[in-house]
């Protein structure tokens, strides 16, 4: 479990203070990135007008646009002597950023989204058939959805989570306080549910406790980035309510049916199932976590 030294608060580290910062950081961000794939798309269209009609590199630009966010929240940091010290949780000196954290993360976004997509299929609310399979597009678009989710791990258990972490004693209000800013940023999605806002929070707070038990904010970029990846670009399923374009397997929407599994507007996130599984994976992250640091303290 990582340590940190916590400073005396000021106003602008309150929780409210923090969740404007934030808020400010996403959407200026946002922008930026949008005014970045302005510049590269008209560049792609240069090179190869073909590519930049295609159906891969259209929802590429949805994803890549994420990476204003990386560059000022980065920037953010950087400016701030204070707050340089977050830099440590992004890269590879924290103790749990390496290549096997890596590989759990992946294991646990494919697991546990495989999972419920399994289920709605099962239960026949959803038929999917193959469309098709390129290896090169898809490894793009990978780097593309990693881009995207990592920067929204950023922004809330790199930047925020951070932030309350350093400001106030408990940590129960860095680990909830930053998931229910996460569900706040959803809000706003197509076809959100209040199952589904529950399951952002859910997965907010799974996220959390994978930093916190583990020091490993690359756990979470990758788990993150996976289960984003094998929903919308492996299954064509919706992801957040936004349906790919190009995908591995593609969903038959006119048999789709609303069921504790599958929710037609949102996917499976919107779902009990999806909901159930997050929330059993969170208290088992939980209980494994507090065993752990238990231990770690009888040894010491």
């Amino acid at each position: 479990m990582e340590t940190n030294r916590v400073f005396k608060r000021k106003w602008y580290d309150t929780l409210i203070a923090l969740y404007v910062q934030t808020a400010l950081l996403f959407s200026f961000g946002q922008l930026v990135g949008d005014l970045l794939i302005i510049l590269l798309g008209a560049g792609v269209s240069l090179l190869s007008e073909s590519f930049a009609a295609s159906d891969a590199w259209g929802m590429a630009q949805l994803y890549l646009a994420f990476i204003g966010i990386w560059v000022l929240v980065l920037l953010r940091i950087r400016l701030s002597k204070k707050d340089r010290s977050i830099l440590t949780a992004v890269g590879p000196k924290a103790r749990g950023n390496n290549g096997k954290m890596l590989l759990v993360g992946a294991a646990i976004g494919f697991g546990l989204n495989a999972f419920c997509i399994l289920i709605a299929w099962l239960h026949k609310d959803i038929v999917l058939y193959f469309d098709s399979f390129r290896p090169i597009a898809l490894v793009g678009l990978f780097i593309a959805v990693f881009i995207q989710s990592s920067a929204e791990e950023l922004v809330c258990r790199g930047f925020l989570y951070q932030k309350l972490l350093r400001s106030y004693k408990n940590p129960a209000v860095a680990i909830i306080g930053n998931s229910l800013f996460f569900g706040i940023l959803h809000l706003l999605n197509d076809g959100v549910t209040v199952l589904s806002i529950m399951n952002i929070v859910v997965v907010a707070l799974l996220f959390s406790l994978i930093v916190y038990y583990t020091d490993s904010l690359w756990c979470a970029f990758m788990a993150h980035a996976v289960w984003n990846y094998t929903q919308n670009i492996i299954f064509g399923l919706p992801n957040s309510g936004i349906v790919s374009s190009f995908s591995i397997f593609k969903l038959d929407a006119s048999t789709a049916m609303n069921s504790f599994a599958y929710n037609v507007g949102f996917g499976i996130e919107g779902t009990i199932v999806a909901d159930a599984v997050l929330i059993l994976a969170t208290v088992a992250v939980y209980v494994w976590g507090s065993r752990r640091a238990g231990c770690g303290r009888a040894a010491a």
